[in-house]
C-alpha cells in the first residue's frame, strides 16, 4: 500500500477559500460574504450533528453573540441565488473545455421535510418503499441541474450541482413569487438557463448536451429545447414513434407525421444492424450492444427529429451481471442536408450510463452533507438555505476537483486492510479538511 507521505496533492483548503471569495457578486454587502463564508467553513469542519444554522453558529463559536444577522442572510435576503448559480458554473468553465461539448443532467431532487406547514412542501412519492407497495413523504421538490466533468482515464467522474430550481406541485404549500410548475418545464428552463449562461461567457459555439431520465422525454421539453442544445434522455420501450413525412405530392394538406415506426422494444428480437462497443465506467470496460434508427418524430414535436438508441440487456448466465434493455432518444442535428446524430453512439452511451453520478451526489447531498437540514420557515429562506447548501456542496467539489483531479484521494485510506477506492469521495474531501485545520 502507498504510504501518505509518498502521495502529493494541492492543499484543499487556499482552493475551497478562493471558490468563495469568488461568489462575492451574489452578495449585496461585504459583511455578508464574510457571514456567507464563516458558515461555509463552519459547516464543513463541524462536528457530527445536524447541520443548521445554530449549530454551524455554535462550532464557530458564536454562540454568546446575536444571531439575527446571520439569519438574515437568508430570510431577508442578502444573497442572489441566480447570481450565485452563474458564478458556480464560471468556476467550472475552466475544466470544460470550449471545443467539447457541455454535458449536464436536469433530475429530480426531493428534500425531505416533516412539516406540513413549511413553505413548498408537499405528499410525495417515497423512494424507499417497495415498488409494489409505494408510499408517500412530506419533502420539497426541486429540479437540480449538474455539470458532469470530462472523464478521468479510467471513467471516473463526478455531478457537480450548478442549480436548484424549485418545481413544487399545485398542491405544494404556497412559497411567495414560486409558481408551482412540473418537473419537465423546470428541466427546460434549466437547460434554457445554462445555454444563455454559456452564451454569455462567449461559448455561443460550444454544444450544449443536457442528458435526463423519462420524466424529460415529453413532447413539450423536445418542442421547447434551445438552439445549439441537445437533449439525450430515456424514454419507455413502447414509446410511439413516427417516421419524417414523405415529400409533398400537391394533394391535400401536407403531412406532419409519416408512417408509424416500430416500438423500441421490437428491435430486440432483431439479430441485424447491432453494434457492440465498449465503455469505460468507473474502472471497468462494459460491452454493450447498441443499435441507432431514425430520425423519427413524436406526436406535439414535429419540428424536432430525433434518433433513437436501444442497448440490450445482459443475462447473469452468461456470467455478466444482469440489466435489462433501454432506450433513449436523442436530439438529431443536421449536416450537409441530412440528420444525423450529435455524437458518436459509444459516447452517448458512455454519458447516458454516466447520468446515475447525479443520484451519487442527490445520497450525498441527503445523507452526509446536511441538505435541507436546516429549519427555515419562511417563503424565501425555505428555498433559499436549501439553494445555498447545494452550491456551498459544489464549491467544495469544484475545490476538490482542483486540487486533486478526478483520480483517487491523495490520503492514506483508513484502513490498512483497503488500497483505497478509484476515486476521492466526500468523507475524502472532509478528512482531508480537517486534517489541514
Amino acid at each position: 500500500m502507498t504510504d501518505a507521505s509518498t502521495r502529493t496533492a494541492r492543499p484543499l483548503l487556499p482552493e475551497f477559500v478562493a471558490g468563495l471569495a469568488a461568489q462575492r457578486p451574489a452578495f449585496r454587502q461585504a459583511r455578508s460574504v464574510h457571514r456567507a463564508t464563516a458558515l461555509g467553513c463552519g459547516w464543513l469542519g463541524g462536528t457530527a450533528g445536524r447541520r443548521t444554522v445554530t449549530q454551524t453558529l455554535l462550532a464557530l463559536g458564536e454562540g454568546d453573540h446575536d444571531w439575527s444577522g446571520w439569519y438574515r442572510l437568508f430570510s431577508t435576503p442578502r444573497l442572489d441565488a441566480d447570481r450565485l448559480s452563474r458564478e458556480v458554473v464560471r468556476q467550472a468553465l475552466p475544466h470544460a473545455p470550449a471545443a467539447a461539448p457541455f454535458v449536464a443532467v436536469v433530475d429530480g431532487l426531493a428534500v425531505p421535510r416533516a412539516s406540513r406547514t413549511m413553505p413548498g412542501t408537499s405528499w410525495l412519492r417515497h423512494p424507499e418503499t417497495p415498488a409494489f407497495k409505494p408510499g408517500i413523504r412530506r419533502a420539497q421538490r426541486f429540479v437540480d441541474l449538474a455539470w458532469l466533468p470530462a472523464p478521468s482515464a479510467t471513467g471516473y467522474r463526478r455531478a457537480v450541482p450548478l442549480r436548484l430550481a424549485p418545481a413544487f406541485p399545485p398542491k405544494a404549500v404556497p412559497v411567495a413569487g414560486v409558481d408551482p410548475c412540473p418537473e419537465w418545464a423546470a428541466g427546460l428552463a434549466q437547460a434554457t438557463w445554462l445555454r444563455s449562461e454559456l452564451d454569455a461567457a462567449e461559448r455561443t459555439a460550444q454544444p450544449l448536451l443536457v442528458v435526463g431520465d423519462g420524466g424529460f422525454s415529453n413532447a413539450p421539453t423536445w418542442a421547447g429545447l434551445p438552439a445549439r442544445t441537445t437533449l439525450l434522455a430515456r424514454c419507455a420501450r413502447n414509446r410511439a414513434l413516427f417516421r419524417l413525412p414523405p415529400p409533398y405530392a400537391g394533394v391535400g394538406r401536407p403531412r406532419v407525421y409519416g408512417d408509424r415506426a416500430p416500438r423500441p422494444d421490437a428491435w430486440l428480437a432483431r439479430r441485424d444492424g447491432w453494434q457492440t462497443t465498449t465503455l469505460t465506467v468507473r474502472g471497468r470496460a462494459i460491452p454493450v450492444q447498441v443499435r441507432v434508427a431514425g430520425p423519427y418524430l413524436v406526436k406535439g414535436a414535429p419540428d424536432r427529429p430525433l434518433f433513437r438508441l436501444v442497448a440490450k440487456g445482459s443475462d447473469p448466465r452468461h456470467g455478466r451481471r444482469r440489466r435489462d434493455p433501454a432506450a433513449w432518444l436523442v436530439s438529431a442535428v443536421e449536416r450537409d442536408g441530412r440528420w444525423r446524430l450529435p455524437l458518436a453512439p459509444q459516447s452517448l452511451l458512455a454519458w447516458a450510463w454516466q447520468r446515475w453520478e447525479v443520484e451519487v451526489a442527490h445520497r450525498e447531498l441527503k445523507t452526509g452533507f446536511g441538505l435541507g437540514e436546516p429549519q427555515a420557515w419562511g417563503s424565501v429562506s425555505a428555498v433559499l438555505s436549501v439553494q445555498w447548501a447545494a452550491a456551498l456542496y459544489a464549491t467544495a467539489l469544484l475545490a476538490g476537483l482542483r486540487a486533486w483531479g478526478l483520480g483517487p484521494s491523495p490520503l492514506a485510506p483508513p484502513g490498512r486492510w483497503w488500497g483505497g477506492a478509484g476515486r476521492w469521495s466526500l468523507d475524502a474531501l472532509w478528512r482531508g479538511r480537517r486534517a489541514e485545520l
